[in-house]
């Protein structure tokens, strides 16, 4: 299950490299971007002299181009609040929305509800990740998906469920992801096949017949790898090759003899070479015995 900073850094889209960008040429086009002469989120270029953090510049603690929460760069800017959590607070309101999304991570956490209505997606995603979860609840109907990623990363029993309702495939994977073996049974019709696949990994055994005609052969090859004998021998018989073929390479010595005339060479290949191997009685002994007679 990821992390609470792992969600914060997945919620934020990726600054693109360019192709050409590698080796020697990619160092050097990071080393511009962290030395260009620093800007707020207005274009204006920042000045240290008036700033109301001269004091902590005094000190190291606030650094122009490094570390400053009045700079365009979302980099700086949680170096800031790294370096002086205490000043959190002081930018929940702040018109920048990178300010606003860092500085969630560090301000108190009795501040954050008036931020559950924040404009910008990204900072009630972070608002999601720190309230506790009695008072994220409404946010599970939030219209942006990262929110509602945050918001089911928290979520447990049957708030959680309800989730599986969700429109979006992957928060409705976010879900599965966190739900107990037997709560998965839920999901087992979800329209997703991504969604079914996890489903099929962890979805206590009594219920894993109801995954073995699923459409999707990928989600029957899953549960060809946990099921049991009688299951295992029907989806020994599927028409999808990749489902039969995990299933005889798990299928117990007595239930081979009966698909010894797949249409598949590679399907009867593979149940020779299995009543071979496990034929009763026979040992690396009585092959060396007839070797040598």
């Amino acid at each position: 299950m990821p992390g609470t900073q792992d969600l914060h850094s997945g919620l934020r889209t990726p600054k693109a490299v360019p192709d050409h960008a590698n080796g020697d040429d990619q160092t050097r086009d990071i080393s511009a971007w962290e030395t260009a002469e620093p800007h707020d989120w207005l274009g204006h270029k920042l000045q240290c002299q008036g700033c109301r953090h001269e004091e902590l510049h005094r000190d190291g603690r606030c650094r122009r181009g490094r570390v400053c929460v009045r700079d365009a760069r979302a980099r700086r800017i949680e170096r800031f609040f790294r370096e002086n959590p205490s000043g959190a607070n002081d930018y929940l309101d702040h018109p920048y929305f990178e300010v606003r999304t860092l500085a969630v991570r560090f301000a108190s956490v009795f501040r954050l509800p008036a931020l559950i209505d924040d404009p910008d997606a990204e900072v009630r995603a972070g608002v999601a990740l720190r309230l506790p979860t009695v008072r994220i609840e409404a946010l599970m109907a939030d219209p942006d998906r990262r929110v509602r990623i945050a918001v089911a990363s928290r979520l447990s029993g049957a708030a959680l469920l309800k989730m599986l309702a969700d429109e979006d495939w992957f928060v409705r994977l976010i879900v599965v992801r966190r739900l107990s073996a037997t709560s998965l049974v839920s999901a087992v019709h979800d329209p997703e096949p991504d969604v079914r696949r996890w489903v099929a990994r962890g979805i206590d055994l009594k219920y894993l017949p109801a995954l073995a005609a699923d459409p999707e052969p990928t989600v029957r090859q899953i549960v060809a790898t946990r099921a049991q004998e009688g299951l295992l021998l029907q989806l020994a018989h599927d028409h999808d090759i990749r489902v039969r073929f995990t299933s005889i390479e798990r299928l117990p010595y007595p239930m081979l003899a009966t698909l010894e005339n797949d249409d598949e060479k590679i399907i009867c290949d593979l149940v020779a070479r299995r009543l071979a191997e496990e034929k009763p009685g026979r040992n690396s002994g009585e092959e060396d015995h007839g070797i040598g007679a």
